[in-house]
């Protein structure tokens, strides 16, 4: 016999014991009003123990979470799983789960077969390319499958639990692509600092003429490496050359610029960067702007993805071209064009320096 005191408290639990209620989420009023007579299911009141048992746990989940019964393998779902949908959700509930995600049933049915066979599944960032709104999207799951048995212990489906994993997956992406991008622009870094100094201990005739030379060199890289700092990934062609001549543009017109406004790419606005600092450098010192009257023009223009800038001295004293290549020239012949996949030249015509570039702008 049970004693009084305890049967007492056992039916008391009972009464404060949460009962199931189809009210109690929106899936759960939608499930209880769909017209399940249409569907190999049946109506609700059909449903057996194992089925109905199984709806609520899947309703009780605070993960996204569906199922699938029957032969058909028929679809329901939680209030957390109708996001995943996408504008599926409008027609999904009670449709069969070959139907409903027939873009990814291809990559999922070997998964499915496994658990209608007893056995659980687990993936982990599974990478599915889903139609779910209407274009192919890129999309990445963690999920398990789990079979369902009816009231014999038989198969009868399996339930989905599932999280979206894309945004963390595509952030991984993007922190690996940044890392490789780092380590390339270092490589770059390294590879010209190395030209610098060599080209310019080569040409020096002195130690103080080579240390000035390479420290305004370096100082220079420097700054064109600077140039992103909040700026991003890519900077107009205006923002280079403030950067670069910025001293030489101030307060004057000794150099006029002509030209539309072009994003330059990091790598290219670096390159591109060091040949106007070196351009000028050298005007300043021996070309046009060495002389009051001197000035520059210096212009660009751009074709789809063609890219060509002139550098044009005037005024100056008369040039000659160098009896041995230096820096400088392999720089703006040779370097820097790399950076555009195209072609540097740097002329010294009679009335003074003429520099062109031409290439292709990269994204």
């Amino acid at each position: 016999m049970i004693p009084a005191d305890l049967g007492h408290d056992t039916a008391a639990l009972r009464l404060e014991t949460p009962r199931f209620s189809w009210n109690d989420s929106p899936m759960g009023r939608a499930i209880r009003a769909f017209d399940w007579s249409t569907t190999p299911l049946g109506p609700i009141s059909g449903w057996s123990v194992s089925l109905l048992t199984s709806v609520r746990i899947m309703l009780g989940q605070s993960h996204a979470a569906c199922m699938f019964w029957g032969p058909d393998l028929t679809m329901l779902y939680n209030d957390a799983y109708a996001p995943v949908l996408g504008r599926k959700e409008a027609r999904a509930l009670g449709q069969p789960f070959r139907r409903i995600w027939a873009d990814v049933w291809n990559d999922v049915k070997p998964l499915v077969d496994q658990t209608l066979s007893g056995r659980g599944t687990y993936s982990e960032e599974m990478r599915l390319i889903m139609t779910r709104n209407g274009f192919d999207e890129e999309t990445f799951w963690t999920f398990s499958y789990s079979p369902l048995h009816d009231d014999d212990g038989v198969v009868a489906g399996l339930m989905n639990v599932t999280v979206d994993v894309t945004a963390l997956v595509q952030a991984r992406r993007n922190q690996q692509v940044m890392q490789e991008e780092l380590l390339h622009r270092i490589k770059n870094i390294l590879s010209v600092t190395s030209t610098v100094v060599s080209s310019s201990l080569r040409n020096a005739e002195t130690i103080q003429e080579a240390r000035d030379s390479v420290g305004a060199r370096i100082m220079a890289l420097a700054k064109a490496q600077g140039l992103f700092t909040g700026l991003g990934d890519s900077a107009d062609i205006t923002e280079v050359m403030a950067r670069s001549i910025g001293a030489h543009l101030v307060g004057n017109d000794r150099i006029r610029l002509s030209g539309p406004s072009v994003p330059l790419s990091s790598q290219q606005a670096v390159g591109l960067s060091l040949a106007l600092y070196e351009l000028a450098t050298n005007a300043a010192k021996y070309g046009a702007l060495a002389s009051p009257q001197g000035a520059v023009d210096l212009s660009w223009s751009v074709e789809g993805d063609h890219f060509g800038l002139d550098w044009q001295e005037s005024g100056g004293a008369a040039v000659e071209a160098p009896t041995r290549e230096g820096f400088g020239s392999r720089l703006v012949n040779q370097i820097v064009p790399a950076y555009f996949d195209g072609e540097g030249l740097a002329e010294y015509l009679p009335q003074g320096l003429h520099y062109r570039l031409r290439g292709r702008l990269t994204p």
